[in-house]
């Protein structure tokens, strides 16, 4: 019974990578990126196809018509042939868009955010302050550092006249 459970499952497994079955949403299509496409870039402004590929019965009439005397054609027809051929201008390329204003406002959102984990966290999570910090604590710790003649070489001890009681000059 294992055995032929084992055959059933390997037999499953064989029949969904051969067809290509996604989780149960059919077959998935692979894109063929040895054929060329179209992009808008300007690195590169002559792409490699047009950008409408099936052309309507008034694109194709255009088309002919552009076999002739373009001084027939219109604005707007010429303006139409280049839409076939482009989707983009290149003013329209390197027109600006709007996406820093939302990359400044994640930035400030979540500078924001971390300020406010920073002021709960004083609040909250760290105590009060040590009182080694205190201006009277250093005071002590300081004369206790002179009196002790630590580091008289070239520590606090080296600067400190002990017959005047004073800072050297």
């Amino acid at each position: 019974m294992l055995a032929a459970r084992a055959i059933g499952l390997l037999g499953k497994r064989a029949i969904s990578t051969s067809v290509c079955v996604r989780g149960g949403h059919g077959v998935a299509k692979v894109e063929d990126y040895a054929l060329p496409a179209y992009f808008d870039r300007r690195e590169n402004p002559l792409p490699d196809i047009q950008f409408v590929q099936e052309l309507n019965a008034d694109q194709v009439s255009l088309k002919e018509k552009e076999k002739g005397s373009w001084a027939t054609l219109s604005n707007d027809e010429k303006i139409a042939l280049y839409r076939i051929s482009f989707n983009q201008s290149f003013a329209e390329m390197n027109q600006g868009t709007q996406e820093w204003k939302s990359v400044v406002a994640g930035m400030l959102f979540f500078i924001g955010m971390t300020g406010l984990v920073v002021l709960w966290q004083r609040k909250f999570v760290y105590g009060d302050v040590p009182p080694t910090f205190q201006p009277e604590f250093q005071e002590k710790q300081l004369q206790r550092i002179l009196d002790m003649r630590m580091n008289p070489v070239e520590g606090f001890a080296s600067k400190w006249d002990y017959e005047n009681k004073q800072w050297k000059k």
